[in-house]
């Protein structure tokens, strides 16, 4: 069964790759021009943290206005948000509809920029000082920091959040094979359609049981977890119209 699935998951891979599941734009495709790097991966970690159960193309789109407005920009920036008051802050993150949640959105923002600017200096340092390893990273993230990075170090955006650092932020990632597959809605649905898991599993295992079935399947190959994210993401978006062999 687990070879049927694997062979799935190649073909879909290199549908992905050849355009064959449509148009496959990533949210984080849409994004300005930066200043410095530093400033990329600002950009690619603080509306992650926002990113709970709302159309991520809409949230990419409002962080571009959000950043390309002189009026708003400095919400990007840690030194500014250190000394911007809530209601300032929460001025500039609602102007573009960035934030959603007036107060809670806005504390989410604050809290991790604080921790950030306050511990390290800068996003840059903290993964530095992490020596780019994924597995250091997430003990300090979901571990000793966790109240300081809300959302962020949540399994699902955590883990998402560290794979657009290396495919975004210009991270050369160590331990990069261990990233867990993200399982939202997309990749459920995606899941269930290959046979990884049944539609009652979808329903009854947590997350982490879902990304830890994906592992076993593909134990052995030379697949990461996180390299099928993508493909299963669009190809559920896509309402399923390619029809990968062994399916």
């Amino acid at each position: 069964m687990e070879e049927k699935i694997v062979c799935s998951v190649r073909h879909l891979l290199t549908a992905y790759q050849s355009g064959k599941l449509g148009d496959t734009t990533m949210p984080e495709d849409t994004h300005p021009g930066f200043t410095s790097l530093e400033a990329k991966r600002i950009y690619y970690t603080l509306p992650m943290a926002l990113n709970y159960q709302r159309n991520s193309y809409k949230l990419w789109e409002s962080a571009k206005a959000t950043y390309e407005d002189e009026e708003t920009r400095e919400v990007f920036s840690l030194s500014a948000v250190n000394n911007l008051n809530l209601d300032s802050l929460r001025e500039k993150l609602t102007k573009y509809k960035l934030a959603l949640q007036p107060n809670k959105h806005i504390d989410t923002w604050s809290r991790v920029s604080r921790t950030i600017f306050e511990k390290w200096g800068s996003l840059t340092e903290m993964i530095d000082q992490n020596d780019s390893d994924y597995l250091n990273l997430k003990e300090m993230i979901q571990g000793k920091q966790k109240k300081g990075l809300p959302y962020l170090s949540g399994p699902k955006i955590f883990n998402y959040w560290i794979f657009i650092m290396s495919e975004y932020g210009e991270v050369d990632l160590k331990n990069r094979s261990c990233i867990e597959i993200a399982p939202d809605t997309h990749v459920i649905q995606s899941s269930v359609r290959l046979g990884v898991i049944s539609s009652k599993e979808a329903q009854n295992l947590s997350r982490e049981e879902i990304s830890a079935v994906w592992r076993d399947v593909l134990k052995g190959t030379e697949i990461d977890p996180i390299d099928v994210h993508s493909p299963l993401w669009f190809w559920s978006r896509s309402g399923f119209e390619y029809e990968p062999v062994g399916v």
